[in-house]
């Protein structure tokens, strides 16, 4: 046994150089074919006669007539721009190339190649080697803490437009966050609680209000059933009240349905109006469970205080809910071991590390320090005396705001169309931009000046976040993934925002120029068919002239009787 153990690493590692062998000898296969290609062509010249061929070659592409040439570069052009269309297609729908994708995840791993780890490097053991940690997901989904009722406004768009606002990926996770939320123990499930937990996996909304009125049909105090019928089946505002009330009087001491009834009780009474009512449930919801504040309960309060234009109110939510941690050199460390799968998040020891909860709490922050300047900002004068202190604090504001999610901006200044949002959102991402700025920009209109100031600084921030984007500035730097999880969770007929603006990858410029360039020789062929066969004679000798001088070069090198030994042989 100690014999096979100790023979174990030396077939490994012999394996292993073999395997290191390969791949590197892949490097200069390729030029080593071709050259043996060359002493092969010029090896046979005589023996299979390719003088010959290539002269009766020439005849006949001397007879071919320009028509030919115009015929080969226009289909050339056009398959060209196929591909062309193609990648362009899947760039725009899946944001890489095609060619490119194939060529790494299938034609790479054939020629030897690996490919190389992001995270590689990013983690050092005792020994200075690699220390592989499982990747932390950079991109979690929210629930969205303001989102609408699927019944009175969700469908009722789609009744007028004929789209489908939601995706299934987003209705799903809905159905997920009931299933965790009202169900509790499925070890101890009552019979409507198993028909409800059905309910809320069907796809079809007829479906699941079947289901919640088979579970009123065996308990009438379900207030589960009661709350899927106030989401889904309730086709105006009021009428949701009134069942998520009938709810409340039944739902008990189940802490869960207590807390999404009054907050959405609350929601309802900021819809019809009632707006002074629906922050005091609001305040007393936030008292009465101080510990769910991942709910993110407060949001609804800031939209509300807003609306009241409190804004004295909305400062003091904001300071307790947007926090600043200045880590010195001793607290670093823990940080980084917090962040295990994002250490190059810290530039610098003396980096301020900003953790805000949403684009909410930085963009309202950023709006009451544009509104106390904004009414009589003005870019020329701020260009003539400079910016003033408080001028100054609020585009610092405007620059922290945007450089957590630079998505908002452009709906905000309605550079872009807004849709209806979705049920979860991805922090830093467009479904965060798109449920903030319907939410919010009645409020930034309010305030005279802030869109002003708002558009004349915001676009400054791209210049203070340094290259590459991997090192950030006031906070964790853009993950990677927003788009594709931005793509899931908003609808197919929206142009998804994506930052940063990527690069068009080479095949789309490759293909893009072959196609013009093809399809100029066909015009020009079809317009000057004699000057352009003049030019294509005078290219192809140019061409081969180097093997010639080459093929001579041999000659005058190596004595002929060794090339007759060659040929016989």
């Amino acid at each position: 046994m100690e014999d096979s153990t100790g023979s174990n690493p030396q077939s490994l590692g012999f394996t292993e150089k073999l395997k290191s062998w390969l791949s590197w000898s892949w490097t200069y296969v390729c030029f080593i074919w071709f050259g043996m290609v060359l002493i092969m062509i010029y090896v046979l010249w005589s023996p299979l006669k390719l003088q010959e061929t290539l002269t009766s070659a020439s005849v006949f592409l001397n007879t071919l007539t320009p028509k030919f040439y115009v015929a080969l570069t226009g289909t050339s052009s056009l398959i060209s721009g196929l591909i062309l269309i193609f990648e362009w297609w899947y760039f725009r729908k899946y944001g890489t190339s095609f060619i490119e994708q194939v060529s790494v995840s299938h034609l790479r791993p054939l020629l030897g190649g690996v490919e190389s780890s992001p995270t590689t490097g990013l983690f050092s053991s005792v020994n200075g080697e690699a220390d592989p940690r499982p990747s932390v997901s950079e991109c979690k989904v929210w629930r969205n803490p303001l989102n609408l009722f699927r019944g009175a406004e969700y469908n009722r768009y789609t009744w007028v437009t004929g789209k489908e606002p939601l995706t299934y990926y987003d209705m799903n996770l809905s159905a997920q966050d009931h299933q965790t939320f009202f169900t509790g123990d499925t070890q101890q499930l009552r019979p409507e609680d198993a028909v409800m937990q059905k309910a809320w996996r069907e796809r079809n909304p007829q479906a699941r209000i079947r289901a919640a009125y088979q579970a009123i049909e065996i308990n009438h105090e379900c207030a589960a059933a009661y709350v899927l019928l106030a989401e889904e089946e309730a086709t105006t505002i009021t009428e949701a009240e009134r069942l998520f009330k009938k709810a409340l009087t039944i739902a008990g001491k189940d802490i869960n349905l207590l807390v999404y009834i009054k907050r959405r009780l609350a929601m309802c009474a900021r819809k019809l109006g009632r707006i002074k009512e629906a922050v005091k449930m609001m305040r007393d919801l936030m008292k009465e469970f101080p510990l769910l504040g991942m709910l993110n309960i407060h949001e609804n309060l800031l939209e509300a205080l807003l609306e009241l234009q409190a804004y004295a109110d909305v400062q003091a939510v904001l300071a307790k809910y947007d926090g600043t941690i200045k880590p010195d050199k001793r607290c670093l460390n823990s940080l980084c071991m917090a962040f295990i799968a994002l250490p190059h998040m810290f530039p610098s020891l003396s980096a301020d590390i900003s953790l805000p909860k949403s684009a909410t709490i930085c963009y309202t922050s950023a709006l009451l320090k544009a509104r106390a300047v904004s009414d009589k900002f003005s870019p020329e004068a701020a260009s003539r005396r400079g910016l003033s202190t408080a001028e100054m604090n609020a585009v610092e504001a405007i620059h922290r705001a945007v450089e957590f999610n630079p998505h908002v901006p452009k709906y905000l200044l309605e550079m872009k169309s807004l849709i209806l949002p979705p049920e979860h959102i991805l922090k830093r991402g467009d479904s965060e931009a798109v449920a903030y700025a319907f939410f919010h920009l009645q409020h930034w209109k309010r305030a005279e000046g802030a869109l002003n100031l708002l558009h004349c600084t915001w676009e400054g921030t791209f210049r203070i976040i340094p290259y590459p984007l991997e090192k950030g500035h006031l906070f964790y730097p853009y993950p990677g993934c927003t788009e594709t999880a931005d793509r899931e969770l908003l609808p197919s007929f929206h142009e998804v925002s994506v930052y940063p603006k990527k690069e068009l990858p080479f095949f789309i410029l490759f293909t893009a120029g072959l196609c013009s360039f093809t399809a100029m020789l066909a015009m020009l062929t079809h317009q000057f068919p004699e000057l352009m066969g003049v030019f294509a004679k005078a290219f192809f000798s140019t061409l081969f002239a180097p093997l010639g001088f080459f093929a001579d070069k041999m000659e005058s090198f190596m004595p002929s009787s060794f090339w007759h030994q060659l040929t016989q042989i």
